[in-house]
């Protein structure tokens, strides 16, 4: 006997739900069910298809797994264009949590240290899309960078600019270097922000052809600034952030929501 399945159809495709797990913590989807709560209730938003907590769950699994609007649409039962509007919304929501760069070094002064680095957020473009690539990671994206505590706890995450930006450049642009000039607070970076000022510390060039403390600096330096990575690696365990398939423009307000949630699994 065959049994007919009605399912959403989407490009001349039908669709089959299946069973699926997040991998996040349930107390991350609740607390962002929160912000929503609040959000809907200071502009006294009317009936929703989705609740906050289910609206909540639809933007992690975006942020998380990467899935498209046409598959979260079939997966929670509404349309492609509400799916967006559900996901639009909830990051605006988060990036409204999100600090500013001198709200994140409020406490810090002398004495203190950050890390400062920067990454390549990889996007699908053409090779006639110049000012997003990078000749040093060798293809399209957008360029972020990262202020962490010394263990690699993110502080701040700038807004996304061109791949070809240089670090140097972006953290001038951003107002690191001045911010940490400013309050005087030591900034461990690689070679990349050699010049920068004289709040940053960068590693020697040809150290294996200097006397052995300048080797030995660099070995320390590569110890102290290793931790920063795992910033990084927090902001691409979301993988939306892994390869962005979505405007340019869209890429920085991710980044500032992630940010968000990433602060309060830490809290947490």
């Amino acid at each position: 006997m065959v049994i007919p399945v009605i399912t959403p159809a989407i490009g001349g495709a039908l669709l089959v739900p299946y069973p699926a797990t997040l991998d996040v913590p349930h107390e991350l989807v609740e607390h962002v069910s929160w912000l929503l709560y609040e959000h809907r209730l200071a502009r006294n938003t009317r009936w929703r298809k989705l609740g906050c907590f289910q609206q909540a769950l639809l933007t992690l699994v975006h942020l998380r797994k990467s899935e498209t609007f046409s598959q979260l649409g079939a997966g929670f039962g509404i349309s492609q264009a509400t799916a967006w509007r559900y996901v639009d919304e909830t990051l605006d929501v988060l990036v409204s949590w999100a600090p500013g760069l001198h709200e994140a070094l409020t406490g810090l002064g002398e004495g203190d240290h950050v890390i400062v680095d920067g990454t390549l957020i990889p996007i699908d473009r053409i090779h006639a899309d110049e000012p997003y690539y990078s000749q040093r990671h060798r293809k399209h994206g957008m360029n972020v960078q990262v202020v962490t505590r010394p263990d690699g706890t993110p502080l701040w995450f700038s807004r996304a600019t061109p791949g070809r930006t240089h670090d140097l450049t972006a953290a001038r642009a951003h107002g690191i270097v001045q911010a940490c000039l400013t309050r005087q607070i030591l900034v461990l970076a690689d070679r990349a922000y050699q010049g920068a000022g004289a709040t940053f510390r960068t590693p020697y060039y040809r150290h294996r052809e200097q006397p052995q403390q300048y080797q030995q600096f660099n070995r320390d330096h590569a110890r102290l600034r290793a931790p920063g990575e795992r910033a990084f690696a927090q902001l691409k365990s979301w993988r939306l952030l892994r390869r962005a398939r979505c405007s340019t423009r869209r890429i920085g307000t991710i980044v500032q929501a992630v940010h968000t949630l990433l602060t309060c699994s830490y809290s947490g």
